[in-house]
């Protein structure tokens, strides 16, 4: 059986504190909190990392950002 990973932002968690919305990076799959929520940690996530794109992780949104190009695309 394959454990489900949580809705939420595990660096949000760790401090206490609460997320907006959610990205995943399509590099390594981490799920972190968007540029509108006070800590920023996906985009903290890839400058650090290098990782250049995310997804959004709210549900019945599809589309990816690109943090090197700053565009964004729909699938």
């Amino acid at each position: 059986m394959k454990l489900q990973k949580k809705h939420q932002c595990d660096e949000c968690v760790k401090t206490g504190d609460t997320w907006v919305h959610l990205r995943t990076c399509q590099t390594c799959g981490a799920t972190l909190c968007c540029d509108s929520s006070d800590n920023q940690h996906a985009s903290k996530h890839a400058m650090a990392t290098g990782h250049p794109v995310a997804i959004s992780a709210e549900p019945g949104e599809q589309w990816a950002w690109c943090y090197v190009d700053e565009q964004i695309v729909g699938y």
